[in-house]
């Protein structure tokens, strides 16, 4: 599979371990050409700061797609819940004009700019819930890899900010379908990390209702991870997505 990270379990495959440890943890992906492009950019990132979720093999799948896009060189760039700054990083490197990352957590700026850093890159860090911190601004592409595993409630704060995704895994993902069509330029394009357990349709129902034209631009399917499994014991695999919506 094409610009993967070094496993193919989805986010909740070993979650708790992977952010709560707070070891130096580190992975490397490279990416394929891009058109123009001479050679393929290697994308290294780590996580020294506990709480800080290290990417996992859905965070590659969108970072591959956001590098894809045509519009990338020369855009302006919303990460909302960047984490370790993986995607925002990839997409830096694939040639977009500025990247603002967005994340509740000031570990996971400071992750994110210490990344973008030791990539040769620049981002541009913003603390606060998901839109709030970028009020009033426009971009020609917002991405995220949102919270998306069913939980009973939404944690304040701590690392299960990462994964609980409250009520079928849908609460965050609901609020940027519902606000992200304020914050695209005309043209812009959002794309979003999506599992088979939080109901595709509804998804592709809600950017539709904010006025995007939404279809799905990659997949993936493989085993659940533990925590998952646990949750919703009738499946024994998921199915990855990276749903896109576009402005017209």
């Amino acid at each position: 599979m094409r610009g993967r990270g070094a496993s193919n379990t989805a986010r909740a495959d070993g979650a708790p371990s992977a952010a709560m440890d707070g070891s130096m943890v580190g992975s490397s992906v490279m990416f394929e050409t891009a058109p123009g492009e001479a050679y393929p950019p290697r994308v290294h990132i780590i996580t020294p700061l506990p709480g800080v979720f290290h990417p996992r093999s859905d965070t590659w799948l969108l970072a591959d797609v956001v590098r894809q896009q045509d519009a990338l060189r020369g855009a302006d760039v919303l990460e909302l819940g960047t984490g370790s700054g993986a995607i925002a990083v990839a997409a830096a490197k694939g040639g977009a004009k500025s990247v603002t990352v967005v994340d509740v957590s000031r570990r996971a700026l400071m992750t994110a700019a210490l990344n973008a850093r030791l990539n040769g890159v620049r981002v541009q860090p913003r603390r606060g819930d998901l839109f709030a911190p970028v009020d009033g601004e426009r971009f020609d592409i917002v991405v995220s890899n949102p919270p998306y595993l069913p939980s009973s409630t939404i944690p304040r704060r701590g690392p299960q900010r990462a994964w609980e995704g409250g009520k079928g895994g849908r609460a965050v993902l609901e609020r940027i379908c519902a606000g992200v069509t304020d914050h695209l330029r005309p043209g812009g394009t959002v794309l979003l990390v999506h599992s088979s357990v939080n109901d595709l349709s509804r998804t592709l129902d809600a950017l539709g209702a904010a006025g995007l034209r939404a279809d799905v631009v990659a997949r993936e399917r493989g085993p659940l991870g533990p925590l998952l499994s646990a949750r919703v014991p009738e499946l024994d695999e998921e199915e990855i997505y990276v749903v896109r919506g576009r402005r017209l």
